[in-house]
């Protein structure tokens, strides 16, 4: 695969990961205000990432900026290899996925239910265990230290993120804490950035392990990437607030009309996708 074709499929990815955050959303749906509260949390994200992608893809068709930049990046590179990195969070669910993958061999879909209905079984207990623990407890070392501001919230989204090797993850634990009223839209979004950033650190790990030039070069443009969307849209106020207006204004919809929520996933992240790959091919 060339890289001017991988670059925007990069960019592709950077929107598809966001529909986990959006699903987990999905385990508050069952009471309104709180629902409301997650749903924009998750969205915050998709908005932000397709925000990006408008401002930044036809740049990068018109003059390939990210190509030249990560080929210019990944030269410095080019005798790096052999870096590893080890998720804790893949240690310790490997061996259980490993057997339930044994067990269901040669039954891939029922493998997805089984994946899918342990999800929402998780994500309800989630909610119930941050109700009873977290709230009224720590609920002021989360707003008054790890969300304190901007920049604080960024950095531990991209620590987070960096540590579990996975954007998904770190943003779909922040949304229960707004569901249950931690946090806020203004601090999930920040963190939201970070984890962004924070996630194209696998993808350079991996790509200095393989110790290919033209991954190590795709690599670096999908942190570039990530870090030209958050310079171009957080410094500027009224562009910062839309991934915000949007969230906001569309979830106190959904929370009204639930079945809206649920449309958004499948045709946004399943529909359009599918008919785009069959329209464009």
């Amino acid at each position: 695969m060339p890289i001017d074709t991988a670059i925007p499929i990069v960019m592709g990815a950077n929107i598809g990961t966001s529909v986990t955050n959006t699903l987990v959303s999905l385990g508050h749906i069952g009471r309104g205000r709180e629902f409301e509260r997650a749903f924009a949390a998750s969205t915050v994200h998709d908005y932000f990432n397709i925000l990006a992608v408008i401002v930044l893809f036809p740049l990068q068709m018109a003059t390939n900026f990210l190509g030249i930049l990560s080929s210019r990046m990944a030269n410095l590179f080019a005798e790096v290899g052999g870096l590893t990195f080890a998720s804790p969070l893949k240690m310790v669910t490997d061996p259980a996925v490993k057997a339930a993958a044994h067990l269901l061999d040669g039954h891939p879909w029922i493998l997805l239910i089984l994946a899918l209905v342990i999800m929402f079984a998780s994500l309800r207990y989630l909610v119930v265990a941050l109700k009873s623990i977290v709230l009224g407890r720590v609920e002021a070392f989360f707003d008054q230290t790890l969300f304190a501001n901007a920049g604080r919230a960024m950095f531990f989204g991209l620590l987070i993120t960096v540590l579990v090797q996975s954007s998904s993850i770190t943003t779909s634990l922040a949304v229960p804490l707004a569901g249950a009223g931690i946090l806020t839209l203004v601090q999930i979004f920040p963190y939201t950035l970070g984890a962004n950033i924070g996630t194209t650190i696998t993808a350079m790990l991996a790509a200095l392990a393989v110790g290919e030039i033209s991954a190590v070069t795709v690599a670096f443009a999908h942190f570039l990437f990530n870090v030209c969307g958050i310079a171009l849209i957080w410094p500027i106020p009224a562009i910062r607030r839309i991934p915000l207006r949007l969230a906001g204004g569309f979830a106190t919809v959904a929370a009204d009309h639930r079945w809206i929520a649920i449309a958004y996933i499948l045709v946004c992240f399943y529909a359009v996708p599918f008919a785009a790959i069959l329209l464009l091919r």
